[in-house]
């Protein structure tokens, strides 16, 4: 039986290659932006590559690669899935 309890994580904290949930964001003036860029509550995100140094990260969001900061990745709030 699952549990209906879901592990909710910043995006920044995802490793290469996890998949996750967008939840929610954390309220500031990129917040809009990252909205128009397709990083919405509801939509399925997959962490494709990280940086040898951890900045940036490079996901894989509304059918598209986005590149974005971890300062940026770290105001968005992820569910993880099974999944990935």
């Amino acid at each position: 039986m699952r549990s209906t309890e879901e592990q909710v994580v910043r995006l920044s904290q995802l490793p290469k290659g996890k998949k996750a949930i967008i939840r929610q964001h954390e309220d500031s003036d990129f917040q809009l932006t990252l909205m128009e860029m397709g990083c919405i509550p509801g939509e399925p995100v997959w962490v494709e590559m990280i940086a040898p140094m951890g900045d940036p990260m490079a996901i894989q969001i509304a059918g598209y690669y986005l590149s974005i900061r971890k300062k940026d990745a770290d105001r968005v709030w992820v569910a993880e899935t099974e999944a990935g």
